[in-house]
C-alpha cells in the first residue's frame, strides 16, 4: 500500500520534483487508442465492461496485488507432512485474489457467453487491461478461454467441463469438478526431445475402452499445473492424439500426474510452469485417434490471440509509466516530456502503441466472424500480429524504462518486471520461426487468407502515398515464390502494411501519417525518437493522457 504522508523535508535536502503516483487511474478511460478501437470493433456493450475493469485494475489495491504475486512466486509442494504425494504449486494469497478478480470480470469466458460477435474483442481488450496490473494470471485465464473450442469438439464427453468453464467462478482448491464453482484448464504439449516438433513426442496412450486411456510419459512445459485439467498430446495406436487429463481421476483420487519441478523463469514469476510426468495417468480422448494436432490447433489459435493482447497490455503499462514520469518531472527548465528530444521519443513509442492497439482489436474482431474468408484472415492476421508485436515488445519496454533514467532500473518500480515479461509472448505459443513458417503455410494452403488481407489493405488505398507504395511493393513480393529464409521479412512487411492501412482508416491523421512516414517513407532512423521531419509530435503525444 502507498505510504502515508512520507516526509519530504529531510535533514540534508528536500525531496521534490518527483512524478505523481501512477495508481488510482482508470486504465481504460485513459487509453484513447484502446478505447477508440473497442468502441469501433465492439460497441457500447463492451465499453461499459472495459471501463469497470479499467477502474479496478488501475486501483492501488490491485496494482499492489500484482507486486505481491511477483514478489512471492509459487512454491513446489511435492509431499504433505506425512510423505504422501501432493504434486501441487502453492500460491500467495495475492495470486488467488487476482484470479478471482479476473474470473469475476469473465475474461475467461465472455467470448463464449456474451452472445456478441465481438466477444473475442472483449477477451482481448479485458486481458490487455488486466495485464497492466499483473500478467502472470492471464496465462491460465487465456488457456481456459482457449480450451473451449477443443472441449466443444467432444461435447458428449466434455459437457460437465464446459458447464463449469462457462459462467464459472474461481475455485482454487483441488477436488472433483462436480463439487466446484468453476474450473481452469492448462496445456501440456511439448517434450524434451522435440519442443515445438510435437510429432517427436514419445508419451504413449494405452486404451481402457471407449474414450478412456492411460498415459505414460513426460511433458517439458506444463503451463498452469494448478489447473483442474490439461489438454495434452500422446501417441495412441492410431497416431498422435489429443487428450483431456484431469487432476482428479474418475474414482475421486488424485490422478497420477507427477510434478517434477517448477520452472525458474526469467519473468512471469507469479505464474507456475512445470515439468511433469504421466505415471499411467487417466485421460479422456478428444477427437479421433491420430487427429491430435487438428483438435488442439484451435486451442493454440485462440491462445495466440491472448499472447498479442497480453503484449498490448505490457506495452501500454510501460508507455503509461513513461508518460507519467516524464510529465511529472522537470530538467533543464522544462518538464521532461516537453524537451524536444523526449517529445520525439514519447511520440515514437505512442505511434507504435497506437498501431498495436488497432491491429490487436481488428484481429480479435475477425475471430468472431463466421464468414470463411474472415476466418482465414483471422488465422493469418493473428500470426502476423504475434510475430511482429512480440518481437518489438522488449525493445519498446526498454525505451520506456530509459525514459525514467536510473530509477527505471530499480525493482521498486514496475519497469524491471515489465522488461522481464516482455520477451515471453514471443517465445510461448510459437516462437518467431515457427510463426513465420505458419504464415507461409497459411498463404500456400488458404488463398482466401491472402485475399482477405489484400482487401483490408485495399480499403486504405489513396489515404497515404507512402502506404500505397509499400502495399504495391508487398503485393509484388507476395506474388513471387517466398522461401523459408524470406519468411521473417515477409511477416514484418505484411504486419506493418496492415497496421498502416488500419491507422489510415481509423486513427487521427497525425498518427496515421506519422506512422506511414516512419515505416514507409524516408528520413527515419532506427532507434526510438529518430522520426522523420514534419511529424506532428504534439498531436501524437497529446493522445497519451493519464488523467
Amino acid at each position: 500500500m502507498p505510504s502515508f504522508a512520507p516526509r519530504t523535508d529531510l535533514e540534508t535536502h528536500t525531496v521534490e520534483n518527483q512524478p505523481p503516483p501512477f495508481a488510482g487511474r482508470n486504465l481504460y478511460l485513459t487509453d484513447l487508442a484502446l478505447r477508440d478501437a473497442v468502441r469501433r470493433e465492439a460497441g457500447s456493450w463492451l465499453d461499459t465492461r472495459a471501463e469497470a475493469l479499467g477502474a479496478v485494475a488501475g486501483s492501488e489495491a490491485t496494482l499492489e496485488l500484482g507486486e505481491l504475486a511477483n514478489r512471492h512466486p509459487p512454491e513446489f509442494v511435492p509431499f504433505d507432512r506425512y510423505g504422501r504425494r501432493l504434486d501441487e504449486a502453492r500460491f500467495h494469497p495475492s495470486y488467488h485474489a487476482l484470479m478471482t478478480l479476473a474470473m469475476d470480470h469473465q475474461i475467461h469466458d465472455l467470448a463464449w457467453t456474451s452472445g456478441e460477435p465481438s466477444g473475442h474483442v472483449a477477451h482481448a481488450a479485458l486481458l490487455s487491461i488486466f495485464t497492466q496490473a499483473e500478467a502472470g494470471v492471464m496465462c491460465p485465464i487465456n488457456m481456459t478461454y482457449a480450451s473451449a473450442p477443443a472441449l466443444r469438439s467432444q461435447t458428449d464427453a466434455t459437457g460437465p467441463w464446459l458447464e463449469k468453464l462457462l459462467g464459472g467462478r474461481y475455485d482454487a482448491p483441488l477436488r472433483p469438478i462436480a463439487d466446484k464453482a468453476g474450473i481452469t484448464l492448462g496445456m501440456a504439449m511439448t517434450e524434451k526431445q522435440g519442443g515445438s516438433d510435437v510429432r517427436a513426442n514419445t508419451t504413449r496412450a494405452a486404451p481402457l475402452g471407449g474414450r478412456d486411456y492411460r498415459l505414460t510419459g513426460h511433458k517439458w512445459f506444463c503451463s498452469a499445473p494448478m489447473s483442474d485439467g490439461f489438454l495434452t498430446l500422446a501417441y495412441a495406436e492410431g497416431g498422435l492424439s489429443c487428450f483431456l487429463v484431469p487432476r482428479v481421476a474418475p474414482d475421486g483420487e488424485r490422478n497420477t500426474i507427477q510434478l517434477m519441478r517448477l520452472k525458474d523463469k526469467l519473468g512471469n514469476r507469479s505464474n507456475a510452469s512445470a515439468e511433469i510426468e504421466y505415471h499411467d495417468a487417466y485421460a479422456m480422448r478428444l477427437g479421433e485417434e491420430g487427429a491430435g494436432v487438428k483438435v488442439i490447433i484451435d486451442m493454440v489459435h485462440h491462445t495466440r490471440l491472448g499472447t498479442i493482447a497480453s503484449t498490448l497490455g505490457i506495452m501500454r503499462r510501460a508507455l503509461a509509466e513513461a508518460v507519467n514520469h516524464t510529465s511529472g518531472r522537470r530538467a533543464f527548465q522544462k518538464t521532461l516530456i516537453d524537451q524536444p528530444a523526449m517529445t520525439a521519443v514519447i511520440a515514437d513509442l505512442a505511434l507504435e502503441y497506437e498501431a498495436a492497439a488497432v491491429l490487436v482489436m481488428r484481429v480479435a474482431r475477425a475471430f468472431g466472424d463466421e464468414d470463411p474468408q474472415a476466418k482465414a484472415f483471422a488465422r493469418l492476421a493473428v500470426a502476423l500480429a504475434k510475430y511482429w508485436l512480440t518481437k518489438r515488445c522488449a525493445g519498446f519496454v526498454y525505451e520506456c524504462m530509459e525514459c525514467h533514467g536510473g530509477v527505471g532500473y530499480v525493482e521498486e518500480t514496475p519497469m524491471p518486471r515489465l522488461y522481464r515479461e516482455a520477451p515471453l509472448n514471443g517465445i510461448w505459443e510459437g516462437s518467431g520461426n515457427v510463426i513465420a513458417l505458419d504464415v507461409l503455410r497459411t498463404l500456400k494452403r488458404e488463398p482466401a487468407a491472402l485475399a482477405a488481407y489484400a482487401a483490408k489493405v485495399e480499403q486504405a488505398r489513396g489515404g497515404n502515398v507512402a502506404l500505397d507504395r509499400a502495399a504495391e511493393a508487398l503485393r509484388q513480393a507476395a506474388a513471387e515464390a517466398v522461401g523459408e529464409t524470406d519468411a521473417r521479412g515477409l511477416c514484418e512487411r505484411m504486419a506493418l502494411v496492415l497496421q498502416g492501412a488500419l491507422l489510415v482508416r481509423h486513427a487521427p491523421t497525425a498518427v496515421a501519417d506519422a506512422f506511414c512516414a516512419r515505416w514507409f517513407g524516408d528520413g527515419a532512423g532506427v532507434s526510438y525518437g529518430a522520426l522523420p521531419r514534419g511529424v506532428d509530435l504534439q498531436a501524437i503525444v497529446g493522445r497519451q493522457t493519464l488523467g
